[in-house]
């Protein structure tokens, strides 16, 4: 069975159904709940579109459900999805760990073009933006009010370099993020889609945000689960449900809309839906014994990989966040997570 978790204080809850289990973000001293409402879907873009009114009720769900944690970016929607989190957290943002990310711009042709799109999509044809990565220190200036504007805050808990900028030395970067941070307009520094060797050269940075789940496990082959948990540094894994194919949601009469970065995506091939279905399938047992869903057994047992410590999922309605909530307040037991291993190579070798 699923045991109790720990608070960050010493001891343990009586109610696990009501309480969220909370990681601090590396040296920051800032905790947040270990599941994150992710908000690229609440962009709209590349996810077929979005209903703003549902958005804003997933993020109030999941903030009534213990999600603190919200991370959003500019490029989401073009800051569109920044506008929804900073009207969905008004009158709320005591409850609210914000992060979002710089170094993405499609206003100047500067940096590394980083790809083409219309409104909806990537596109190589027919695009309308032009997106370069960008880390210079007055387009950080810039983009950091912007952010503020539309979040409608005067400060951002965890502020992340989206992508890296090869343009830009790593240490006019970092300048700039701890000249924000003195100022009062950062609390955390963080980055996104990094190396190890980019994290060593940031320096102080306290955490990272990387593509993980139990399809996607680069982080291990690459060091940085082993470099993040020993230097400090919180690891927010994004996708942990693999664009939706680990909930057991999605199958071959799934119609997926315009835009919709699942159409005609491999991942989605009928051949890749069956083979997950069915190993999806074998974890029902396990996910009852537990009290769990499916979807909250992959978030738990992604939450307990090496070096993993926060868990960024999209929610397009309030159900989805509710359930979402309910895959970080309980722990898979050591037989349980090996049960899934045994699992999981049966079908997908890594």
């Amino acid at each position: 069975m699923a045991v109790l978790l720990p608070l960050m204080a010493d001891g343990w809850v009586d109610n696990y159904e009501d309480i969220m289990l909370k990681r601090k973000l590396g040296n920051s001293g800032i905790g947040a709940s270990v599941i994150g409402l992710g908000t690229w879907v609440t962009g709209g873009w590349m996810w077929g579109g979005a209903d703003d009114r549902e958005s804003i009720k997933a993020i109030h769900a999941g903030l009534e459900a213990g999600i603190d944690l919200i991370d959003t970016a500019p490029v989401y929607g073009f800051g569109h999805s920044e506008e929804v989190v900073g009207k969905a957290i008004k009158g709320r943002r005591d409850k609210v760990v914000l992060a979002t990310k710089c170094g993405l711009v499609w206003d100047k042709a500067e940096g590394v073009l980083h790809f083409t799109s219309n409104e909806k999509t990537v596109t190589k044809t027919d695009f309308t933006k032009s997106v370069y990565k960008y880390l210079n220190p007055g387009s950080i200036r810039t983009e950091v009010e912007q952010s503020l504007k539309r979040l409608q805050t005067d400060y951002i808990d965890l502020y992340q370099t989206h992508w890296q900028d090869e343009t830009t030395p790593i240490c006019d970067t970092m300048s700039m993020l701890l000249k924000l941070k003195d100022e009062g307009k950062i609390r955390a520094i963080g980055v996104s889609n990094a190396s190890v060797e980019q994290m060593k050269e940031y320096g102080a940075i306290d955490t990272a945000q990387e593509k993980y789940s139990m399809l996607a496990r680069k982080l291990d082959e690459n060091g940085i689960t082993k470099y993040c948990p020993d230097n400090n540094v919180a690891i927010l894994a994004y996708s942990p449900l693999a664009n939706g194919l680990l909930t057991g949601k999605i199958n071959e009469q799934t119609q997926f809309g315009e835009g919709d970065l699942r159409k005609g995506n491999p991942l989605f091939t009928k051949e890749n839906l069956t083979k997950v279905s069915v190993m999806l399938n074998e974890f029902i047992p396990i996910a009852e014994e537990n009290g769990m869903t499916v979807t909250q057994l992959v978030m738990g047992w992604t939450l307990q990989r090496k070096g993993i410590t926060h868990l960024l999922v999209g929610a397009r309605n309030e159900q989805q966040a509710i359930e979402n909530s309910g895959g970080g307040k309980s722990l898979l037991p050591e037989q349980e997570r090996t049960k899934i291993d045994e699992i999981i190579s049966s079908y997908f070798a890594f």
